[in-house]
């Protein structure tokens, strides 16, 4: 029997609309700042999906956007200075930045407060710790997908197929923080389909088009493909669309696990404006 399609579509549609719903009794504004530096066209589309979004939800959105040659000094400059104004709440850089800059000096320079995106290293020792702040998007997109879904997850084994602190990291942190036993594979791991098969909850996030093959699933496994390669053929996930046949549950490329990030870092704002309302600091900030 064919797995059951994860609608990421559909939950993020209603996990916009709680948020919209909570802006409003929220009774404040709410302001997201994006970043943007140079022109790939991917990321000019992301941007732009971000403010619609952002403006259903009722939240203020700021769009800076800069040219390529931009000096990285220009860049800090203008986080600093959305770092010290009241009037924003979250602060997203979108990457990848240009080759001439260096991207951890650039997204650590943002007001953990307003980290949106959870990169920076006090949001991510936090989430080690157990007492996160804010969480990356994506993978806070995939645990709200598991709840949806009644994926169980205590005791259960769990692989997560890449180790990016984007995804990969937080992933495997989230997971652990629900009771999950998990490994995390890379390029360097040996018999990566050996690790994979033990899995019933597998994550491949590692952009690599077919990755993930029937072989390597768990037969009734629920399989979370967050890779969205560009082809000759179109968008496609780290998972063969061959392992439909195998898993229990799958997010398809696109509609799984891409409208969750964005539905999530609508959450993460107006989270940010909460935190900063009550005048919390960041320890260690």
């Amino acid at each position: 029997m064919p797995a059951t399609l994860i609608d990421g579509k559909a939950l993020a549609l209603k996990v916009r609309a709680e948020v919209a719903e909570d802006v409003r009794a929220y009774g404040g504004s709410v302001c997201l700042a994006t970043v943007l530096v140079g022109d790939d066209p991917a990321s000019h589309i992301y941007v732009s999906k971000k403010h619609d979004a952002s403006a259903e939800a009722g939240i203020e959105s700021r769009d800076h956007r800069f040219p390529e040659a931009t000096p990285e000094s220009e860049v800090l400059d203008l986080l600093a200075e959305l770092n010290a104004d009241d009037g924003v709440d979250g602060i997203l850089v979108q990457l990848p930045l240009p080759a001439h800059m260096d991207e951890p000096v650039v997204t650590r320079s943002v007001d953990p407060a307003k980290d949106v995106d959870g990169f920076h290293p006090l949001n991510a020792g936090r989430l080690f710790l157990g007492e996160p702040l804010h969480v990356p998007a994506t993978p806070l997109g995939v645990m709200k997908m598991l709840e949806e879904y009644e994926v169980e997850l205590k005791g259960k084994e769990a692989v997560v197929i890449g180790r990016s602190e984007i995804v990969g990291k937080p992933m495997a942190m989230l997971l652990l923080a629900e009771h999950a036993t998990v490994t995390i594979c890379h390029s360097r791991t040996e018999d990566l389909a050996a690790h994979a098969r033990r899995a019933d909850i597998l994550v491949a996030a590692v952009g690599r088009p077919g990755l993930v093959t029937p072989d390597m699933v768990k037969p009734g496994a629920t399989v979370i493909d967050v890779g969205v390669n560009r082809t000759e053929s179109g968008l496609v996930g780290d998972v063969d669309a061959s392992v439909a046949e195998v898993a229990g549950l799958l997010t398809p490329v696109p509609g799984g696990v891409g409208p969750m990030t964005i539905a999530m870092l609508l959450s993460n704002t107006l989270r940010a404006a909460r935190f900063r309302k009550l005048g919390l600091a960041v320890p260690g900030a």
